[in-house]
Protein backbone atom coordinates (compact mmCIF):
# COMPACT_ATOMS: atom_id res chain seq x y z
CA UNK A 1 0.00 0.00 0.00
CA UNK A 2 0.70 3.63 -0.22
CA UNK A 3 0.27 5.42 2.96
CA UNK A 4 0.11 8.71 3.53
CA UNK A 5 1.68 10.94 6.34
CA UNK A 6 0.15 14.17 7.21
CA UNK A 7 2.85 16.29 8.94
CA UNK A 8 2.57 19.81 10.65
CA UNK A 9 5.81 19.91 11.38
CA UNK A 10 9.79 18.85 11.23
CA UNK A 11 9.75 17.85 13.94
CA UNK A 12 6.97 15.78 14.51
CA UNK A 13 6.73 13.71 11.79
CA UNK A 14 6.85 9.06 12.12
CA UNK A 15 9.76 8.98 14.25
CA UNK A 16 9.66 4.70 14.92
CA UNK A 17 6.28 4.31 12.30
CA UNK A 18 8.55 4.48 9.48
CA UNK A 19 9.86 0.73 10.28
CA UNK A 20 6.65 -1.40 10.85
CA UNK A 21 5.52 0.50 7.21
CA UNK A 22 9.01 -0.54 5.55
CA UNK A 23 8.87 -4.20 7.35
CA UNK A 24 5.48 -4.89 5.52
CA UNK A 25 6.60 -3.67 2.64
CA UNK A 26 4.61 -0.60 1.88
CA UNK A 27 5.60 2.90 0.94
CA UNK A 28 4.88 5.94 3.35
CA UNK A 29 4.26 9.45 1.36
CA UNK A 30 4.62 12.79 3.12
CA UNK A 31 2.50 15.71 2.81
CA UNK A 32 1.91 18.74 4.84
CA UNK A 33 -1.26 20.64 4.46
CA UNK A 34 0.45 24.31 5.79
CA UNK A 35 2.33 23.76 2.13
CA UNK A 36 -0.69 24.82 0.59
CA UNK A 37 0.29 21.92 -2.16
CA UNK A 38 -1.93 19.37 -2.76
CA UNK A 39 -1.56 15.68 -1.60
CA UNK A 40 0.04 13.92 -4.74
CA UNK A 41 -2.99 12.32 -5.18
CA UNK A 42 -6.55 12.72 -2.95
CA UNK A 43 -6.51 11.30 0.67
CA UNK A 44 -9.07 8.88 0.32
CA UNK A 45 -7.77 6.93 -2.50
CA UNK A 46 -4.52 5.81 -0.14
CA UNK A 47 -4.38 2.71 1.86
CA UNK A 48 -4.00 4.14 4.79
CA UNK A 49 -3.38 7.84 6.63
CA UNK A 50 -1.10 8.84 9.16
CA UNK A 51 -2.21 11.95 11.04
CA UNK A 52 0.48 13.69 13.26
CA UNK A 53 1.09 16.15 15.96
CA UNK A 54 1.69 19.86 15.96
CA UNK A 55 2.81 22.95 17.42
CA UNK A 56 -0.52 24.48 16.54
CA UNK A 57 -4.21 23.47 18.35
CA UNK A 58 -7.85 21.90 16.01
CA UNK A 59 -9.41 25.55 17.18
CA UNK A 60 -6.75 28.14 15.96
CA UNK A 61 -8.06 28.09 12.71
CA UNK A 62 -7.80 31.98 12.39
CA UNK A 63 -3.79 31.61 13.23
CA UNK A 64 -3.64 28.62 10.18
CA UNK A 65 -6.54 29.07 7.62
CA UNK A 66 -5.61 25.71 6.34
CA UNK A 67 -6.55 23.81 9.58
CA UNK A 68 -10.29 24.18 7.89
CA UNK A 69 -9.43 22.51 4.82
CA UNK A 70 -7.81 19.30 7.06
CA UNK A 71 -11.33 19.28 9.27
CA UNK A 72 -13.20 18.99 5.82
CA UNK A 73 -10.25 15.93 4.78
CA UNK A 74 -11.01 14.78 8.22
CA UNK A 75 -14.64 14.07 7.80
CA UNK A 76 -14.07 13.13 4.46
CA UNK A 77 -11.47 10.47 5.25
CA UNK A 78 -14.07 8.89 7.66
CA UNK A 79 -17.39 9.08 5.15
CA UNK A 80 -15.29 7.03 3.24
CA UNK A 81 -13.91 4.61 5.38
CA UNK A 82 -10.71 4.73 4.78
CA UNK A 83 -7.68 3.36 7.47
CA UNK A 84 -7.04 6.43 9.64
CA UNK A 85 -4.64 6.74 12.87
CA UNK A 86 -4.65 9.85 14.18
CA UNK A 87 -1.96 11.39 16.93
CA UNK A 88 -2.20 14.00 19.58
CA UNK A 89 -3.47 16.75 16.98
CA UNK A 90 -4.34 14.06 14.73
CA UNK A 91 -6.32 12.62 17.21
CA UNK A 92 -7.80 16.13 17.94
CA UNK A 93 -8.95 16.73 14.79
CA UNK A 94 -10.46 13.49 14.13
CA UNK A 95 -12.46 14.22 17.30
CA UNK A 96 -13.48 17.73 15.74
CA UNK A 97 -14.32 16.12 12.61
CA UNK A 98 -16.57 14.01 14.65
CA UNK A 99 -18.49 16.36 16.21
CA UNK A 100 -16.73 16.13 19.55
CA UNK A 101 -15.61 18.68 22.07
CA UNK A 102 -11.97 19.73 21.75
CA UNK A 103 -9.78 22.71 23.80
CA UNK A 104 -7.65 23.21 26.22
CA UNK A 105 -7.22 20.84 29.75
CA UNK A 106 -6.93 22.58 33.23
CA UNK A 107 -3.69 21.91 33.01
CA UNK A 108 -0.91 20.24 30.14
CA UNK A 109 0.69 16.81 30.01
CA UNK A 110 4.03 16.95 28.93
CA UNK A 111 5.80 13.58 30.21
CA UNK A 112 5.27 10.19 31.33
CA UNK A 113 1.49 9.21 32.16
CA UNK A 114 -0.38 6.44 33.53
CA UNK A 115 -2.62 5.21 30.89
CA UNK A 116 -5.25 2.47 31.05
CA UNK A 117 -7.10 1.01 28.27
CA UNK A 118 -10.67 0.59 28.84
CA UNK A 119 -13.00 -2.81 28.16
CA UNK A 120 -13.29 -1.81 25.01
CA UNK A 121 -9.64 -0.97 23.86
CA UNK A 122 -8.39 -4.25 25.68
CA UNK A 123 -10.87 -6.08 22.61
CA UNK A 124 -9.67 -3.39 20.09
CA UNK A 125 -7.56 -4.86 17.27
CA UNK A 126 -5.20 -2.15 17.07
CA UNK A 127 -5.00 -0.72 20.60
CA UNK A 128 -5.41 -3.96 22.53
CA UNK A 129 -1.60 -5.30 21.41
CA UNK A 130 -1.37 -2.62 24.05
CA UNK A 131 -0.74 -3.73 27.93
CA UNK A 132 -3.88 -2.80 29.75
CA UNK A 133 -2.01 -0.13 31.88
CA UNK A 134 1.19 1.60 30.66
CA UNK A 135 2.97 4.71 30.90
CA UNK A 136 2.64 6.80 28.23
CA UNK A 137 4.54 9.85 26.58
CA UNK A 138 2.36 12.87 26.17
CA UNK A 139 3.17 16.74 25.27
CA UNK A 140 -0.15 18.52 24.97
CA UNK A 141 -2.41 21.31 26.13
CA UNK A 142 -5.37 20.73 24.56
CA UNK A 143 -8.10 17.67 24.88
CA UNK A 144 -10.87 15.83 23.39
CA UNK A 145 -14.41 14.45 24.33
CA UNK A 146 -14.99 11.69 22.86
CA UNK A 147 -17.40 11.42 19.73
CA UNK A 148 -20.95 10.60 20.73
CA UNK A 149 -20.69 7.75 17.84
CA UNK A 150 -17.00 6.23 19.30
CA UNK A 151 -15.94 3.58 21.71
CA UNK A 152 -13.69 5.00 24.09
CA UNK A 153 -10.41 2.73 24.27
CA UNK A 154 -8.07 4.48 26.55
CA UNK A 155 -8.10 6.98 29.09
CA UNK A 156 -5.69 8.57 31.88
CA UNK A 157 -6.51 11.00 34.92
CA UNK A 158 -6.92 14.22 33.21
CA UNK A 159 -8.49 13.29 29.72
CA UNK A 160 -9.71 10.28 27.27
CA UNK A 161 -6.50 9.04 25.35
CA UNK A 162 -7.81 7.02 23.06
CA UNK A 163 -11.12 6.07 20.62
CA UNK A 164 -12.23 4.04 17.82
CA UNK A 165 -15.24 5.85 15.59
CA UNK A 166 -16.70 3.31 12.87
CA UNK A 167 -15.01 0.46 12.12
CA UNK A 168 -11.97 2.27 10.24
CA UNK A 169 -10.50 5.35 12.78
CA UNK A 170 -8.73 5.44 15.73
CA UNK A 171 -7.18 8.02 17.37
CA UNK A 172 -4.75 8.41 20.25
CA UNK A 173 -4.13 11.24 22.39
CA UNK A 174 -0.63 10.00 23.59
CA UNK A 175 2.89 10.57 21.32
CA UNK A 176 3.72 6.21 20.37
CA UNK A 177 5.97 7.12 17.15
CA UNK A 178 8.71 9.69 18.90
CA UNK A 179 12.28 8.79 19.35
CA UNK A 180 14.86 10.38 21.80
CA UNK A 181 15.65 12.94 19.04
CA UNK A 182 12.39 13.79 18.65
CA UNK A 183 11.78 14.25 22.00
CA UNK A 184 14.97 15.92 23.05
CA UNK A 185 14.51 18.17 20.46
CA UNK A 186 10.95 19.50 22.17
CA UNK A 187 12.32 19.40 25.25
CA UNK A 188 15.10 21.87 24.10
CA UNK A 189 13.24 23.83 21.90
CA UNK A 190 12.55 27.46 23.42
CA UNK A 191 9.22 28.20 21.93
CA UNK A 192 7.09 25.31 23.43
CA UNK A 193 8.96 25.31 27.27
CA UNK A 194 8.86 22.00 29.20
CA UNK A 195 8.53 22.77 32.70
CA UNK A 196 10.72 20.13 33.98
CA UNK A 197 13.39 19.54 30.72
CA UNK A 198 15.97 17.96 32.63
CA UNK A 199 13.92 15.85 34.61
CA UNK A 200 11.94 14.84 31.59
CA UNK A 201 15.39 14.14 29.58
CA UNK A 202 16.24 11.61 32.24
CA UNK A 203 13.18 10.03 32.55
CA UNK A 204 12.65 9.78 28.42
CA UNK A 205 16.66 8.22 28.27
CA UNK A 206 15.61 5.10 30.50
CA UNK A 207 12.46 4.86 29.21
CA UNK A 208 12.18 5.32 25.25
CA UNK A 209 13.32 1.57 24.16
CA UNK A 210 10.42 0.06 25.90
CA UNK A 211 8.39 2.95 24.59
CA UNK A 212 9.72 2.34 20.99
CA UNK A 213 8.69 -1.59 21.48
CA UNK A 214 5.21 -0.63 22.06
CA UNK A 215 4.64 1.86 19.27
CA UNK A 216 6.17 -0.21 16.73
CA UNK A 217 3.51 -2.85 18.10
CA UNK A 218 0.48 -0.60 18.31
CA UNK A 219 1.96 0.50 14.04
CA UNK A 220 2.21 -2.84 12.89
CA UNK A 221 -1.59 -3.67 14.56
CA UNK A 222 -3.15 -0.38 12.55
CA UNK A 223 -1.04 -1.35 9.76
CA UNK A 224 -2.80 -5.10 10.14
CA UNK A 225 -6.18 -3.94 10.47
CA UNK A 226 -5.59 -1.44 7.14
CA UNK A 227 -4.50 -4.51 5.09
CA UNK A 228 -7.60 -6.55 5.66
CA UNK A 229 -10.16 -3.29 5.12
CA UNK A 230 -8.22 -2.83 1.51
CA UNK A 231 -7.52 -6.57 0.90
CA UNK A 232 -9.23 -7.83 -2.79
CA UNK A 233 -12.69 -9.33 -2.12
CA UNK A 234 -12.38 -13.04 -3.06
CA UNK A 235 -15.63 -14.65 -4.80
Amino acid sequence: MEILSIVHGGNVREGIFGDPVRERGHELVEWRPASRLRAPRPPEEYGAVLVFGGAMHADQEEQHPWLRGEDALMRRLVDAGTPVLGICLGAQLLAKAADAHVGPLDEPEIGWFPTELTESGERDPVLGRLPRTFDAFQWHWYGFDVPARAEELARGELCPQAFRLGDSAWAVQFHPEVTLPQVEGWIDDPDDPCPDPEGLRVATRARIAEWNALGRTLCHAFLEAAERMTAPTRV
